[in-house]
């Protein structure tokens, strides 16, 4: 859904809650209580909350009791705008713009989005094994530019291992989806490589092609694999790290452009972010997959 869609179908609070009924209840009402179905509108006819009523246990309820809206004090209509603001940027998109876009306080957008991020990786954990021709590769992400500031600086920044920067570590299914994890101290040694990949990919089902860091051979060695090395070329037939490097590059492409700046304590929401919409891509009711997602439809 576009934002165009967005504005025409939501113009107030009553269209958006119905919406969401939809959304999670699918025209059955539940109790998020006791389970009930024998539920019915609530008797002050409150139609701006569009507030339930449970008749087994007695409770009073909203549809958003029990899932990522509950308590928010936020229309739906913008949650709503900010979601779809997020799944329409390829690249991500900053709290700061969106909340210029919308005229909210960035602070209030910036906690938005984490919420939406936390959905994004939980539907992430999910997901079923990778299989096929799988790719692994790491990256590096935060620090400074690889040039100095000078034009005539002889030693540009270091790259990569033995830097500041944030490993993460990733595999791709050729053609298909992505799983990508911030690294934890001892993630990129071969024993922390091995449990990863056994983790997220079918190993019986799965021809792995890595590069040559020597910490995929403990991994290499129990499953069919193959390896290229780019100091000589960076594809040699179907052997390529190319589906990795390209998500790489979404996700760099984020940190310069969008962000500028992931803490520690954060980045792995962002880098489930930009996972989820590469696994999604393909998906042309993005939106309403979000939304159930939100509500654990």
């Amino acid at each position: 859904m576009n934002i165009l869609e967005l504005f025409q179908s939501f113009q107030t609070q009553e269209q958006a809650v119905e919406h969401l009924e939809a959304a999670r209840w699918r025209g059955r009402p539940v109790c998020p209580y006791c389970k009930s179905e024998a539920v019915g509108r609530h008797a002050s006819g409150d139609r701006k909350g569009q507030r339930w009523q449970c008749r087994d246990c007695t409770r009073a309820f909203a549809v958003t009791v029990g899932t990522m809206f509950h308590g928010t004090h936020m229309p739906l209509r913008n949650w709503f705008l900010v979601i779809a603001l997020m799944l329409n940027a390829k690249k991500s998109a900053s709290s700061c713009q969106i909340a210029r876009d919308l005229g909210m306080r960035q602070p209030t957008v910036w906690a938005m989005m984490h919420k939406i991020r936390l959905a994004m990786a939980s539907s992430e954990e999910e997901s079923s094994l990778l299989h096929g021709i799988v790719e692994a590769d790491e990256t590096y992400v935060g620090g400074k530019p690889r040039k100095g500031n000078r034009r005539n600086d002889d030693k540009p920044n270091k790259r990569g291992r033995g830097t500041k920067k944030v490993p993460v570590v990733g595999v791709a299914e050729r053609y298909g989806r992505v799983v990508a994890r911030v690294a934890e101290a001892g993630d990129l040694s071969a024993k922390g490589l091995e449990s990863f990949i056994n983790r997220f990919v079918d190993t019986a089902a799965s021809l792995l092609i890595t590069d040559e860091y020597a910490g995929y051979n403990r991994i290499a060695a129990s499953m069919r694999s193959a390896r290229i090395n780019h100091q000589v070329s960076y594809a040699e037939g179907g052997v390529h790290t190319n589906t990795i490097e390209g998500f790489w590059a979404l996700v760099k492409r984020a940190w310069y452009g969008q962000h500028h700046h992931y803490s520690r304590a954060y980045m792995p929401l962002y880098i489930a972010e930009s996972a989820y919409k590469y696994n999604d891509r393909k998906n042309v009711n993005g939106f309403e997959t979000m939304l159930a997602i939100m509500v654990g439809a």
